[in-house]
């Protein structure tokens, strides 16, 4: 069977890569992450999981915006250590996908209203740069860039992002399609993900490998392959976390210790909680549960929080599952605190696991995060749902045999 030759850059504890070695037609050839928790996890995957060969080289510990090191390689760094680099890497291997995101901070739009300067002068704006460099090194037949929504409408000092990323990949062969909002943005629920998480998935097509219209081939990817994988039903709560060992309060806390902790499955440890916030979170539960809507926008939420903190929010903090509805967007903000993503049941009295942010991202259980709980927490909610890469593996997979 041929299996096809890829780079992951901006790999991230794995999620892209392991939707991709779920369906067993990729042959990975390079990883590259800069986030230590979140790379010491993918290697761990893949090796344990996917026992992925030659694993200490293939996967690069190293800030991407080092491009020159990155390609030829580097040694005696204080931080990275040493590697090859990717050209000696790869060698003559001719590769054939690259896939990977940049982070998403920057384009968020939660972040723009958040930040002074609307992430104008963040570096992560540019570092599609470097993802272009790999790929303009490389060549390969197609990349995959995925990205959050708000890519669509950021303009840092007044530059269209997405019409830079359209121009400079044109510049280097690639043809992206022209309405990304039209065509490329997906909820990942409709793929089977219990959670409406929105992401642009850009594919550019390398019009000098192959004998058909680039424009062609991206339009019959997003409106007939991709769109065949959706599901019929789309996966809630409930079926996601709903079997997950209950972990309720303590009678009395111990020092950062809040709930039970006896469960058997890794990184299911529940934040501690104050007594106020437990009464909080059971009070908001119980509303949801019995539909008595006490709390029924988001004035009286942010009433709410000045009444039990006497804080003031721009922003209202509190929002519960629903076990019969997806989950709202699970982001790296959880590492911070998951004040909006309260457990659906009362008793409980707190906000999700790891373990249970891992389940909405359809990560399987035998994915172990490795770090701090708040590590595990951002990394979980930076990544790709496994689910929805392998989704767009089957439909990459398709592409490439039909048009390379």
């Amino acid at each position: 069977m041929k299996k096809y030759n890829y780079i992951d850059l901006f790999a991230g504890c794995g999620g892209l890569t392991d939707g991709f070695e779920q369906i067993g037609k990729f042959e990975p050839y390079a990883f590259v992450e800069w986030d230590k928790n979140a790379f010491n996890t993918l290697k761990y995957r893949l090796k344990t999981k996917w026992n992925i060969k030659n694993i200490d080289e293939k996967a690069i510990y190293f800030d991407i915006q080092r491009m020159e090191e990155l390609l030829n390689g580097f040694n005696e760094d204080k931080e990275y250590g040493e590697h090859i680099g990717l050209k000696k890497l790869i060698g003559k291997t001719s590769i054939d996908l690259i896939i990977g995101g940049p982070p998403c901070q920057a384009y968020s739009i939660a972040g723009r209203v958040q930040d002074k300067n609307g992430m104008s002068c963040d570096y992560r704006n540019y570092l599609f740069e470097n993802y272009l460099k790999v790929v303009k090194e490389f060549q390969p037949k197609l990349f995959v860039f995925e990205n959050v929504q708000g890519i669509l409408s950021a303009k840092p000092n007044g530059i269209n992002i997405i019409e830079r990323i359209r121009d400079d990949f044109e510049k280097e062969g690639y043809v992206i399609v022209s309405d990304l909002k039209k065509m490329a943005l997906l909820d990942s629920s409709d793929y089977g993900v219990p959670q409406i998480r929105k992401r642009v998935i850009i594919i550019g097509i390398n019009k000098n490998l192959t004998q058909e219209n680039p424009n062609n081939i991206l339009s019959d990817f997003y409106k007939n392959i991709l769109p065949s994988f959706k599901v019929k039903i789309k996966r809630d709560v409930e079926e996601a976390i709903g079997d997950l060992e209950p972990l309720y309060p303590l009678e009395n806390q111990e020092r950062r210790l809040s709930h039970n902790n006896n469960s058997n499955i890794k990184n299911h440890t529940p934040r501690f909680h104050s007594i106020r916030d437990q009464e909080i979170f059971s009070e908001l539960a119980l509303d949801v549960q019995n539909g008595s809507i006490k709390y029924p926008d988001t004035d009286a939420l942010k009433a709410l929080y000045f009444e039990k903190t006497g804080k003031q929010s721009s922003f209202h903090k509190y929002n519960v599952l629903d076990f019969k509805k997806q989950s709202n967007t699970i982001p790296a903000h959880l590492y911070k605190d998951g004040l909006r993503h309260i457990h659906p049941d009362p008793k409980q009295a707190r906000s999700i696991t790891p373990r249970e942010a891992a389940r909405l991202q359809t990560f399987d259980d035998d994915f172990e995060f490795l770090g701090s709980q708040g590590a595990c927490y951002k990394m979980i909610g930076n990544a790709v749902p496994p689910l929805l890469s392998n989704k767009i593996a089957q439909a990459v997979d398709i592409l490439l045999q039909r048009y390379f």
